[in-house]
């Protein structure tokens, strides 16, 4: 039987809601493409219910232990006295979420050794050091699609608040006010505007499809290039290199993996190749961009916005410069871990679980490391030399924590 260690964020304040604002989900059977959404035996959840948290336990204990299985569930991840370091000695599996990531360092593999499987709810694993993973024998999966239009909305929403400067014009109002030439002084149309996505992957694709009927100029850059027909279709102008695209865009949007390659790509001489009041939405990583240099361009206006809800570390300290900095857009990480997410995700996690289990093939598409190497999805996004996944970021992490 197996010890499965789960690692969730806490709680809301008042506790997990008697009540919700929906009665329902709209119910979806694929996604964009065809794939198909989660497909497990069971759920043991109401879907649309609160299951990202603690409490909620992403619908899994009664499974779990209806089969002889041990979950241990906490928010506590950080530090060497964490319920995580002191439960992960003996765990067989590791369940965990990019919005609240407990990083799986070199040393923490070093630990663990009883780990077999190293499961994301949600997607993005560069909290996972793949290569230790890759070294080690453990299968690495996460439950791909399942949050990413999800997020391509989040990434919309946020366009269009930074460029319609909604966020300090809902303050006005919010705080009794109607200072209108206050609220329109740094607001301007989307329309007509360049948008540029890193990565035309699911989340960047999906961006781009959304965008389209604003009537903008949309451009991307990818390791892969999309099919002709989509790039006809979206009218969409192909970039070898984002340096070469950052010049084109009012707005630029990061939807890539973090890995050694992208790590603070949007830095202090790249950000002078952005057209001065471009706007940055980055839902990916937070360690794509150098932290410092974005407060700076945001307060010499060589940048006109930043949002997003990704931040490193994470959660982020208090007096994290993304907080206050000048005309920022900035979320807790929580783009894709609504409520509608949510219920995908834990289905994703149960599928992943029971196949685990039972001796099945994990699906491709949610596979990331298996077998000692890079493998489905992992195999698309990463490449061999890059496979470090978040080892140096979680060190970092652990030596400020």
């Amino acid at each position: 039987m197996a010890k499965v260690l789960c690692v969730l964020y806490d709680d809301p304040i008042g506790g997990l809601p008697k009540t919700y604002a929906r009665d329902d989900l709209p119910k979806i059977d694929h996604y964009p493409g065809g794939q198909t959404l989660p497909t497990p035996k069971a759920i043991d959840f109401i879907p649309g219910t609160m299951l990202g948290s603690v409490s909620g336990e992403l619908g899994l204990r009664k499974y779990l232990e209806a089969n002889g299985h041990t979950l241990v569930v906490t928010s506590d991840k950080d530090g060497p006295d964490s319920v995580f370091e002191r439960e992960l000695v003996d765990a067989d599996i590791v369940i965990s979420q990019p919005f609240w990531p407990a990083y799986l360092t070199p040393e923490r593999f070093a630990k663990a050794k009883n780990l077999k499987l190293a499961l994301t709810a949600g997607i993005g694993s560069d909290h996972v050091d793949l290569q230790s993973a890759i070294d080690r024998g453990v299968t690495v999966a996460e439950v791909t699609y399942c949050n990413s239009i999800s997020v391509a909305e989040h990434v919309v929403m946020m366009i269009l608040g930074l460029v319609r400067n909604y966020l300090p014009a809902h303050d006005w109002a919010r705080k009794g006010g109607w200072n209108i030439a206050d609220c329109v002084q740094h607001s301007y149309d989307l329309e007509a505007m360049s948008v540029g996505t890193v990565a035309a992957g699911r989340i960047g694709l999906a961006v781009l499809r959304r965008l389209a009927p604003f009537d903008v100029k949309l451009h991307y850059t990818d390791r892969h290039r999309l099919p002709e027909a989509i790039e006809k279709e979206l009218n969409l102008t192909f970039h070898a290199t984002r340096e070469e695209m950052y010049p084109h865009c009012d707005v630029v949007t990061l939807n890539c993996p973090l890995h050694p390659e992208t790590e603070h790509m949007v830095n202090e001489e790249t950000l002078k190749l952005f057209k001065r009041g471009a706007y940055i939405v980055n839902t990916a990583r937070g360690k794509l961009c150098d932290r410092d240099a974005i407060a700076r361009a945001l307060e010499s206006g060589r940048l006109a916005g930043y949002a997003g809800d990704v931040w490193f570390p994470q959660p982020a300290p208090a007096d994290h410069p993304w907080r206050t900095m000048a005309w920022n857009g900035m979320t807790p990480h929580m783009s894709g871990t609504s409520l509608t997410a949510q219920a995908r995700y834990a289905a994703g996690t149960r599928e992943i679980l029971e196949c685990f289990f039972e001796g099945r093939p994990i699906r491709d598409e949610y596979l990331i490391v298996e077998g000692g190497k890079l493998a489905g999805v992992g195999a698309h996004s990463y490449s061999k030399g890059n496979a470090t996944g978040g080892s140096e970021e979680a060190a970092k992490f652990k030596k400020a924590g």
